[in-house]
């Protein structure tokens, strides 16, 4: 996860705001249609990661996550909530958004550090969810078709890496 959180951030790292929000036609996936930028691109991330970061306090808090079920886990909710973290991201300055990026990615890596191997692997630790804690995040941090926690790695596109 620090890996594929690490190649978005060597792509935006130090770039100003025009330069975020500048045209980068991203790959893969259902975001052509309205992932736009870096920024965009950045906010999108975002809000997957937040909502595993939830997905993984809610488990360890013995809940299931409101993400897993069924009636979220459609193409059309999926859909909608790439659309909607994308235009609240668009009504962030970039400044702050990259503070929340690189906040809610440290505190990712924090909650999935704390577990050993044992409790990794645990059903008991995933909150409801069919296997532990490790399956449930590999799960929710690992976008369909994609490679496990491959979710920048999926739509950064290497022909348009920023001057």
């Amino acid at each position: 996860m620090r890996a594929d959180h690490q190649l978005l951030l060597d792509r935006i790292d130090g770039l100003s705001e025009a330069e975020l929000r500048a045209p980068y036609r991203v790959v893969s996936g259902p975001l052509r249609h309205f992932c736009d930028s870096l920024h965009d691109l950045t906010a999108h991330i975002l809000t997957w990661d937040e909502i595993t970061l939830a997905v993984l306090r809610d488990a360890a808090a013995g809940r299931l996550h409101w993400s897993l079920d069924p009636r979220w886990e459609t193409a059309d909710a999926g859909s909608a909530l790439n659309v909607g973290g994308v235009e609240a991201g668009r009504h962030i300055p970039s400044g702050l958004l990259l503070h929340r990026f690189h906040s809610v990615a440290d505190a990712l890596v924090a909650e999935i550090q704390q577990y050993d191997d044992a409790s990794w692997n645990d059903p008991s630790t995933g909150g409801g969810y069919d296997g532990g804690i490790g399956a449930l995040a590999e799960y929710a941090a690992t976008p369909p078709d994609g490679a496990l926690f491959g979710h920048a790695a999926r739509h950064l596109n290497p022909a348009q890496v920023p001057a």
